[in-house]
């Protein structure tokens, strides 16, 4: 089993924090997995973006070639569209649909939502609504996480024994929150029609 995904947001979006979550989720299950330095974290606002690669053996590199892509996780639309040519042709985007404007000259979203929605397996998902019906509109990364949760080869128990380990430096109330949050967008994963 190989299994390869792109992570994409903006800096302060928690790019780092799903990328914990994942790899931790993967070594608590046992796999192998590799992961590109998450790239534009020094500024706020800039583009980040990492390669993740989970398999069940050896893994000899962590950058994922062009059109071999099995998820673009993404948590603002315009990122998502940066590495539709990595995507495999039965890759899915999962995209918040809500963005996050950090350019004078942001594209028109309704262009950007049209273009990822010609992807054949495509889910839009409302991030920040869901993250503060969860509690929090910081939560979004959260969300994501969740509704990508369906599609990526981990127990979902691992991926919330992850998240729970990622914030209880915090408190109890942070973890509880996160954990709707994942929730909420699991749901919507779970509720998708893929045809």
């Amino acid at each position: 089993m190989k299994y390869d995904l792109i992570l994409a947001g903006v800096g302060g979006q928690g790019i780092l924090s799903i990328a914990f979550i994942i790899d931790r989720a993967a070594l608590l299950q046992g796999l192998n997995f590799k992961q590109t330095e998450v790239h534009g974290m020094a500024q706020r606002g800039g583009a980040v973006q990492s390669h993740l690669r989970l398999a069940d053996g050896p893994i000899y590199s962590d950058l994922i070639p062009r059109g071999k892509c099995d998820l673009i996780l993404s948590v603002e639309p315009l990122e998502a569209l940066r590495y539709l040519e990595y995507l495999d042709s039965q890759g899915r985007v999962i995209t918040n649909s809500v963005p996050y404007v950090n350019i004078p000259d942001y594209p028109p979203l309704e262009a950007i939502l049209e273009a990822i929605k010609k992807v054949k397996f495509h889910l839009l998902v409302e991030a920040d609504k869901l993250a503060r019906e969860a509690g929090s509109s910081r939560a979004q990364n959260m969300v994501m996480l969740g509704a990508a949760s369906p599609f990526l080869p981990l127990e979902s128990e691992n991926l919330k024994r992850a998240l729970k380990e990622f914030f209880e430096s915090r408190d109890e109330k942070m973890v509880a929150l996160n954990l709707r949050a994942f929730e909420l967008g699991r749901q919507v994963a779970l509720k998708q029609s893929w045809e």
